[in-house]
Order: C-alpha cells, then sequence, then structure tokens
C-alpha cells in the first residue's frame, strides 16, 4: 500500500493485476486500483476534479482529466473517507500512475490540490 497526506487529506492506494487479454492484435495488461481518500483535517472538503498521468514500461504517457471519482465528487467531513476502484489498461506488464486531486475547502471556500502519491503497477509473473 502507498500513502500520502497533503494538506490533511490522507490518499492509500492498493493495486492488483486483472489479468491480460488481446484488443486489437495487440496484448493488454488489465489493472485495478483502491483509492481511500481520508478527511484529517478540521474543514469539511470536497473532491471535484482528477488528474491522471499513466505510463507504462516503454515510458508511453496518457494523460486523464475529469470531473469527480468514478461519476461522484464526494464531500467528506472531517474524519470521514471515502473509497472506490477503478483501473486502467497497459501495453506492458509494468507501469505507474500518478496524479492530483482538486478539491475545495468548504470553510475557507479555497481550492487546493491533494498529491496521489506514485503507485506501481506490475503483473506478477513479470516479477523477479
Amino acid at each position: 500500500m502507498v500513502q500520502q497526506v497533503t494538506k490533511g487529506i490522507k490518499i492509500s492506494v492498493e493495486t492488483t493485476f486483472e489479468g491480460s487479454f488481446y484488443k486489437n492484435y495487440k496484448i493488454q495488461y488489465a489493472f485495478g486500483y483502491t483509492i481511500t481518500i481520508e478527511n484529517q483535517s478540521k474543514d469539511s472538503v470536497q473532491l471535484y476534479a482528477r488528474h491522471w498521468e499513466i505510463l507504462d514500461a516503454l515510458n508511453n504517457v496518457e494523460t486523464v482529466s475529469g470531473e469527480g471519482v468514478i461519476g461522484k465528487k464526494p464531500v467528506l467531513k472531517p474524519g470521514e473517507s471515502h473509497t472506490y476502484s477503478s483501473g486502467c489498461l497497459l501495453t506492458s506488464p509494468f507501469g505507474a500512475m500518478q496524479g492530483q486531486y482538486s478539491m475545495v475547502n468548504f470553510t475557507t471556500t479555497q481550492k487546493f490540490k491533494v498529491t496521489i502519491p506514485t503507485f506501481k503497477l506490475s503483473a506478477p509473473f513479470a516479477i523477479n
């Protein structure tokens, strides 16, 4: 598990290898990840956007940005957490993801960024 705290918001990430398959005559490696966002601050906050950089072993980078996470814009009161699962496809059995969440503090109305720590994606059969 990878964890990081930014401005009182703790991000925890766990990953899984889901399998491989062929799509358009190319092999694809499927990975899942579960993220827990925990509000350790004294203010209520809302996650309203995300930005990802997904890297594979060949240094290909895919950038993904959008509103919320899996169709939700969770509001977290102090001490609350939100957990969700998602996934990605790589063209190699190794890779990594990193990114940030855009959030707003309801007490100060200030917007701020929360770092999603870099986490590795690796198929178990490819590990030495």
